[in-house]
Parts: structure tokens; sequence; C-alpha cells
């Protein structure tokens, strides 16, 4: 071998598979959480119910809610845990460290929105003897994925009254389902002729939900009354109150392991419940810590971070002044010094190489599934616009900690530089001179009804997100 090449052996970086360093104990560790995680993806398939689950599970583990703290005149110290919970659709879970707030928190913020269909505020109508719902897609998905598939109904509907009613249709296995209809083959000759972007349009995405009349002959739209009546027997609710509801239509059915192997987990909603689930545990085994650490799950990612539940509104901000204001003296300077000095990691998915479509990756900056946590320097697209661009000092300190912990990480780009690209929360934390990098888990199929994660990925994941909130 010639000294040019010992130098390429000797100083070269090979990204190794996960699966190769574990033993039998440790495989276990991998199968047990993606078990959670499954069983977590399957009944949380809304911001809302991802909101819930989270805080049944963490008050289990001594959690307290902020609000009823301030109720209280409470106060805080160092070791307690709290959460606050933002309209049961964003949610803010800290462990207060030693340390003064000032000198900077510990931060992994995901999102709990996906990829879904919303019911229109007046959906329901009848047509040729056929009950359907219209509907209106929220984020980036492909329309021709969601049509012949089965789905369900997940939300709530609140009454003038103020009654919320939670609704979910379609899971139990004694529920139906809905679905799109798609043109037969034998009648799609024109519709075969359209670019795959126009051959399913967004105001055809009309959800079949019924097909049976009420006993009343003499009733107009019978087929819509009954379902009308089913809707009112079963929750209470008269067709007027869809105008206050939240009903969202996504994929029927339990996550599932995926491959002969089990080595892969397929469900709904990867994108990103499975960086907010992977935050989540890791916050969990945070035990009183010198840095104050967060894991920041937020809404309305997935159409720009907006609204009142987004990133980009001052609910996090806020927070964090209240939670200083019961650890300490509060004050303004304190805070932005607070916010300055943190250190976050904006948990976000990415696209994982697919050798079916080799043609819009490159190949040395992509993710492989099995080669752990990714790490993106900048997201954004084509000139790296709307990216957050992650500055060379803080990338070094997370590749230590991460070999300090034995964590398999990897780096990569979403795709090659004029294929396309995405955007992720970090660029808003950002703003606060916080130090943010973009990271999180490799999948196939991101934005479709049915993404594919590793479990070595999410095992290495939530490791790696541990390991940050012990020593960044």
């Amino acid at each position: 071998m010639t000294e040019e090449a010992n130098k390429t052996e000797k100083f070269g970086k090979e990204y190794e598979y996960a699966w190769n360093k574990y033993n039998e104990k440790e495989l276990d560790k991998v199968f047990q959480l993606s078990k959670r995680y499954i069983d977590f993806i399957s009944k949380c398939k809304t911001e809302r119910e991802c909101v819930k689950e989270c805080i049944a599970q963490a008050e289990k583990q001594g959690f307290k809610d902020l609000q009823a703290i301030l109720d209280k005149g409470g106060k805080l110290k160092a070791g307690d845990k709290v959460y606050a919970n933002n309209m049961d659709k964003a949610l803010a879970l800290f462990v207060i460290g030693s340390d003064k707030l000032e000198k900077g928190m510990r931060i992994l913020g995901a999102h709990i929105d996906s990829p879904r269909l919303d019911l229109k505020q007046n959906p329901l109508y009848e047509d040729t003897e056929l009950a359907m719902l219209e509907t209106h897609y929220y984020g980036g998905i492909k329309k021709y994925q969601w049509v012949t598939i089965p789905l369900s109904i997940h939300g709530v509907v609140v009454k003038k009254s103020g009654e919320r009613v939670d609704v979910v249709i379609g899971e139990d296995d004694s529920d139906p389902v809905i679905g799109i209809s798609d043109l037969l083959i034998h009648l799609s000759a024109d519709q075969l002729q359209k670019k795959l972007s126009e051959g399913i349009e967004g105001e055809n995405l009309n959800i079949l939900v019924g097909s049976m009349p009420i006993e009343d002959k003499k009733a107009k739209n019978r087929v819509k009354q009954n379902i009308l009546k089913l809707l009112n027997e079963k929750y209470g609710i008269i067709e007027e109150d869809f105008v206050s509801a939240e009903l969202e239509v996504v994929p029927a059915g339990r996550a599932r392991d995926y491959g002969f192997d089990r080595s892969m987990v397929m469900g709904y909603g990867h994108d990103d419940r499975i960086c907010a689930y992977t935050s989540f545990e890791a916050l969990l085994e945070v035990k009183n810590p010198d840095k104050t650490c967060v894991a920041l799950l937020v809404d309305k990612e997935e159409i720009g971070s907006v609204g009142a539940t987004g990133m980009h509104s001052k609910f996090f901000e806020n927070t964090v002044a209240e939670i200083m204001n019961l650890a300490e003296t509060f004050n303004e300077l304190k805070l932005r010094r607070c916010l300055a000095n943190s250190k976050m990691l904006s948990s976000d998915v990415t696209a994982a190489f697919d050798p079916n479509y080799p043609s819009v990756m490159e190949k040395k900056n992509s993710a492989y599934f099995g080669k752990g946590i990714v790490f993106c320097k900048y997201t954004g697209a084509k000139g790296k616009s709307g990216s957050n661009d992650a500055n060379a000092e803080y990338i070094a300190e997370i590749r230590a900690i991460m070999d300090k912990h034995n964590v398999t990480w990897q780096t990569a780009e979403l795709g090659k530089v004029d294929q396309g690209g995405g955007g992720t929360i970090a660029y808003i934390l950002a703003q606060y001179g916080m130090r943010v990098i973009d990271c999180g888990i490799a999948l196939q199929n991101m934005h479709a009804p049915y993404e594919v994660a590793s479990k070595a990925d999410i095992y290495e994941t939530m490791r790696g997100y541990h390991a940050f909130l012990l020593d960044a």
C-alpha cells in the first residue's frame, strides 16, 4: 500500500452501520424502543393526540403542569420537571437545571403535525345518493397517494356550549373505514395523459362515507341525513358543529414492523413524530442536569410554523420567561441571554437514500438506513434558501459528544443541489442567536401516507438526543 493510500485509510471517514455494534442485550433495547414508538404513532395521529399522550406519560414520570404551579403561586428549583401546554396542540417540557437559566438551555425541538387531509368547514354533501365529505389537504402531499387507501377521521368537535367531543372513526377493528375513489384503468385514458401532479386534483379529494338512505322516503338528501343521524347518535353533534371542528383525515390502521427481518417501521406520521417521540424519551431519562433541558414539540411546521401553536408564535419565549420567574429573579436581559446562550438540535427527518431513485441523490452526501442519527449542516432549497446553516464550531462540538457516547451518526443534505429541498424550525430559534443544527432520522417515502424508518436509526437518535442533553 502506498504512503498516500495509507493516509486515506487513516484519515478518511466511513460512516458505519449501527447494526454491527449491537450485542443481544442492546439489540433488545433497539426493538423495545421501536415497539413503544409503534404504539405511540398508532395511537397519536394528530397534534392533539400527541400532546395528550405525552402529558399522560410525563405526569407518570413526575412532570407538573406549569399553569397549575402558576395558579398556586409556586416556585421551581433544580431537578423539578414541568410542562406547558399550548392549546392542546404544542407542548414544552422542562427539566430544571442547577445552573442559572441565563447560561442557556439544551433544547430538542421537533414538530408533531404531519401532512394530511382536513375536512372543510362545511364538508358534508350528497351526490347521486352517495354521501361525501369535502377536504382541504394540509402540507406537502402527492395527492394521488391518498386515493384508494383506507382512511380514518381523528379530531375534535366543539359545540356552541363549549363542550368538546373527541372523534376517532376507523381505527377500532369494529369500525368502518372511509376512502377516496380513483378512476378505473378502463376509463383513465385522459387522466393518464396528465402530469403526475395533476392526475388527482385537490378539489376531487372527496371522501365517500355512505350510501344508505334514512327510512323517510319524502326527505331530501336521504343518504346525507342518514350520516348526520349516525353522527348524532354516536357523538351528539349536528351539521352546524362541523364549523367549529378540527377533523383530520389520516391513514387507518396501526404502524407495522417492516421487512422480513423486522428491521424497519412503516407508519403514518414519522415526519416528524419520530423525532418528537425520541426527543420525549430522551428527556424522560434526564435527572438533575446542570443546564435546563427542554423537549419542545410544536405544531404547523408543515405549513410554515405559523399561527398561535407554530414555532413563529411567542409561546416558547413566553414560557421560558414564566419558568425563569418561578426559578429565579426575572428580567428581560436575562431572558435574552438565556435564549442566546442556549444550544438546540432542531429535530426533523431527512431523506434516506433509495436505490429505486438514485438520480435525485448524491451518494457521498446522502443519509442511509442503519447509519444512525443524521446531522444536516443546512437544509433549504437550491442555493440554501431558507436554511439555518450551522457554524463549524458547533458541529465540531456535536461530533465530539456523539463519539464520546458511541452514538452512530452520519451527515447528509436533502438531495442534489438543484433537485429541491426543504425547511425546518431551525432558523426560527437561530434568530435568538442560539446555536442550532438540523438533525434527525432518515426516511423513505417522506410525506407519503406510509413512511419507512430504520429501527437502528430510531435507537441511535434517541441515544444521540440524550447524549446532547447530558453534555452539550
